[in-house]
This record gives structure tokens, sequence and C-alpha cells, in this order.
């Protein structure tokens, strides 16, 4: 019970990672704002979170869109308390070098991932300088750290992730507040699923993803949640600025 007392608000928390990391606030005494772009996807988190034992609100919300990420704290304060800690994990992907993505495209996911992790931070930093406590966990991903063959915009957002996570936490650290940031490697969610599926051999593109790990396998959303709480929690508490990788040995 790591978190009993404690409020969490966690984007993208309809599938994969984000539900996951929500569950487990939850089962580890969290009250959670299980927020997701689909409504229908944050209301089953947050009953998973209830059924883990924890409080939970479903909000929904786009969050490239200024507005949106001001009710979600907003109404985080009003429906649970306080906000002690964010995950910003809402994200997307494309596929495509340079010359393959468009600029809509390119735009897309640059608003999503990046534009989405400084706007939910900026609404969510005043009331944790207030009480000078906080914690922000970003998703980034191997691609913050290293380049990925055909992935040219998701790449550039996650290094722009990697790069405000330490610039916040330097910026913040004095106020009590500390921002570190998650690289999984491939992990096994909807989203690589769909990616997957499109291939020409699906079984054939799933048995060279997982023949490229080091560990034999994909990673599962259950081990990423477990380094965001360990980040969120008081275990790591003179840890901030940091890009954990969470990879199976793919960068080392």
């Amino acid at each position: 019970m790591r978190f009993a007392g404690r409020v969490a608000l966690v984007t993208g928390a309809g599938s994969g990672i984000g539900e996951a990391a929500a569950v487990r606030f939850g089962a580890e005494g969290a009250a959670v704002a299980a927020a997701d772009l689909s409504e229908t996807a944050a209301a089953a988190t947050a009953e998973r979170v209830r059924k883990a034992g924890g409080r939970a609100i479903a909000l929904t919300a786009d969050v490239s869109q200024d507005t949106d990420c001001r009710r979600l704290v907003a109404q985080t304060l009003a429906q649970l308390g306080a906000l002690d800690i964010l995950v910003n994990n809402a994200g997307i992907g494309a596929v495509g070098t340079v010359l393959e993505t468009d600029e809509a495209t390119f735009q897309k996911v640059m608003d999503v991932n990046v534009r989405g992790t400084f706007l939910l931070s900026k609404a969510a930093l005043p009331s944790m300088i207030a009480r000078k406590a906080g914690v922000i966990v970003n998703t980034a991903s191997i691609a913050g750290v290293r380049g990925i063959p055909e992935r040219a915009a998701y790449t550039a957002s996650k290094h722009a992730i990697v790069g405000l996570t330490r610039a916040m936490a330097l910026d913040h650290v004095r106020d009590g507040v500390r921002v570190n940031c998650i690289c999984p490697g491939t992990v096994d969610t909807p989203w690589v699923g769909r990616l997957l599926d499109q291939a020409a051999d699906p079984p054939a593109a799933r048995a060279a993803l997982v023949a490229r790990q080091p560990m034999g396998r994909l990673g599962r959303a259950e081990e990423m949640a477990a380094a965001i709480l360990f980040l969120a929690s008081d275990e790591s508490s003179f840890t901030t600025g940091t890009a954990m990788l969470v990879d199976g040995g793919f960068t080392a």
C-alpha cells in the first residue's frame, strides 16, 4: 500500500501500459483518475481499479488540447481532493521515414506525445508546487534514446519527451516536484498488436519482432507499470530527471 492516501492521474489509461499502471496504483492504495480519449475504455479501467481495491473516476480528454488538460486536472482535484502523481502516458505512433511521413501525421504525433505531456504537466504543476510535493512520470520509449528505423515522427517525439523530462526535473526540483520518465522497449500491447496485424504475414512479423529481443520475448504492460510505480513512489525519492530503460536489454 505504497500509495495509500495519494491521488494519481493516468492518461492513456484505457489500455496497455496506462491501464496496467492505473490498476496497480489502485491495488496499492491510490485513488485514480483514469483518463483516456475513449469514454468506454476509461470507464472499464476505472471499474478494474475499483475491483483492485482503489477509488477511481473515469475521465475523457484529448491531451493535445489545452482546455481538456486543464479540465482533467480540475476534475481530479474536485472529485478526488488532490493530485499527487501525474502519469503522462497517452501517446500515438506512426510508421515511416521523413520522406514517407506527411506533415499532418508528423504534427499529430508531436501534438499528442509532446504537446500533451507539456500541457498536462503545465496544468498539474501549480497544485503540486503549492504543496511542495508531487511526482510526474512520463512515458517515453527506447526511441527516446536511440534511432528507430522507419519511425521518424515517433522517434522525434520520444526524444523530445526525454528532453522535456530532464528540463522539468531541474526546473522544479526545489519546488518539491520530481519528474522522471520510463523508456519501454517493445511491449505486447494493443497498439503493437494493431501494427503487427497490418503486416502481410502477422505471425511471421511477430516472430521476427520477438527474435530481435535479447530476452526472447516482448515486454509486458505490467512490467512497465511496475517501473512507473517505482518512480512515483518514495522508494525513488532521490531520483529525478532520469530516463529509465525497461527494454529487456535491447539497448544494452
